[in-house]
């Protein structure tokens, strides 16, 4: 028997703008008393409830338990920008790329994670907060337009398409005349990442017990697991842990698993005046030539910019970090589209990324029928979705090739001494933030 107490700092987190904008949620089940089950699954992000939709449809007579700790799509799951990539997307590199093998598997796997959560959004008809749209790339600097081309070069290698834009294209796609050039890939898929999640839960609720509010204080393995919450315990034989930095919170990859926070802000809705002034589409994602640079969408009357990076090794940020960080969102936002003047922010937020040093996952039977799905390396909604679905194969242990490819993954290397960390990491961020430049 091993027991896993878990070790959270309180978080002071203003709501998400995707959380926001949603209409309130059907009111919370919350976990009270004992509950027997066969799978009991700890956290309902998109590696829980993709591992949960997953086993429902591997042993569909099988009790399924999923218990989170807020409500659904108030987490990451519901702070990230709602980009589901499927291509390389290394944050730690220059133009994203890697070498062509791992390139050429990851994207396998990058897209049968989306097909998965797209036979999900027709099964459950959350079709509109699951667009096949793809996403830009702009460029705002010489460097990183040469990034950009670097980038297509390798997609030409890795035989995948894209398309090359130039500031006239630019402009006409967002309005603005900020970007110099550009990449078209149309394999991402932009989601409104609380909307699907929280669509996702109520699609699973008719075959799954989810439990919210119920953050869960202890784990006890053994011949059988339990779950204990403040109020109630979850009691079954096979357990998955789905809480991807929160692994380290019950005693898992200790020392493994690197925290940083980015930031996002939200407008206001435009007027139909300010729409017009702005003009080009009213739909588009835009990812940073450079990785460090600013993410922007634009999803109708709203834009939303999200930018910097920073290291918060007790896994929280608070309200006064985000204020100090919104002059930095004004400002990326103000370069870009200086038509429309200062435009208010209506929210504000930060969320939670793991990652490890050498950009593994954190996966496979860590104990005896306790399965880990998690440190997705800032790719939380294909590759949570992923490695939550291939936790369900490997528990049940069907013959699933991805699972092998997913084991044969590295494990999350050691971090440096604490003292390191703590000067180096946020040096590390300082460095390539400043290397983005204009692009930030």
């Amino acid at each position: 028997m091993s027991l896993h107490k878990a070790v959270r700092t309180p978080a002071d987190m203003p709501v998400s703008g995707w959380y926001a904008v949603l209409p309130p949620p059907p009111k919370a089940q919350v976990l009270r008393g004992r509950y027997v089950a066969d799978w009991a699954i700890v956290g309902a992000g998109f590696a829980g409830l993709a591992a949960a939709r997953r086993l429902s449809q591997l042993v569909p007579n099988d009790r399924i338990a999923v218990v989170d700790a807020q409500r659904i799509g108030w987490g990451a799951a519901g702070r990230n920008s709602g980009f589901m990539i499927d291509l390389p997307h290394e944050l730690g590199g220059e133009n994203y790329g890697g070498s062509k093998a791992h390139d050429l598997k990851q994207i396998s796997m990058n897209r049968a994670a989306i097909e998965f959560s797209a036979s999900a959004a027709d099964e459950f008809g959350l079709q509109p907060y699951f667009v096949r749209a793809g996403k830009f790339h702009g460029a705002a600097t010489k460097h990183g337009l040469r990034s950009l081309r670097e980038f297509e070069t390798h997609l030409g290698g890795l035989a995948e398409n894209f398309r090359s834009l130039d500031a006239t294209d630019m402009k006409r796609i967002t309005g603005t005349d900020f970007f110099i050039g550009g990449t078209f890939t149309p394999g991402t898929v932009m989601a409104q990442p609380a909307a699907f999640i929280r669509g996702l839960a109520g699609g699973l609720a008719g075959r799954v017990k989810i439990f919210e509010n119920s953050p869960a204080t202890l784990i006890e393995t053994g011949a059988v697991h339990r779950v204990q919450t403040s109020e109630g315990e979850i009691v079954a034989p096979r357990l998955i842990l789905t809480v991807n930095g929160h692994l380290e919170s019950f005693g898992f990859f200790k020392k493994r698993l690197l925290h940083v926070f980015t930031y996002a802000s939200m407008t206001r809705s435009l007027s139909n005046s300010e729409q017009a002034a702005l003009g080009g589409q009213e739909h588009w994602g835009l990812i940073p030539a450079d990785p460090m640079g600013s993410t922007i969408r634009r999803i109708g009357d709203r834009i939303v910019v999200r930018n910097t990076f920073t290291y918060n090794p007790a896994m929280s940020t608070s309200k006064k970090q985000i204020n100090q960080i919104a002059r930095a969102h004004d400002r990326s936002f103000q370069a870009r589209f200086p038509v429309l003047g200062e435009i208010p922010m209506e929210f504000r937020w930060g969320g939670h990324l793991c990652l490890s040093l050498n950009s593994a996952p954190a996966f496979g039977e860590i104990e005896d029928r306790v399965y880990v799905a998690g440190c997705c390396n800032g790719l939380g909604t294909v590759k949570g979705t992923l490695y939550g679905m291939l936790a369900a194969d490997l528990a049940v242990g069907t013959d699933e090739p991805m699972v092998s490819d997913a084991l044969s993954e590295p494990q999350p290397t050691p971090l440096y001494p604490a003292p390191l960390m703590a000067i180096g990491a946020p040096l590390r961020i300082w460095a390539m933030q400043r290397r983005a430049g204009r692009e930030f």
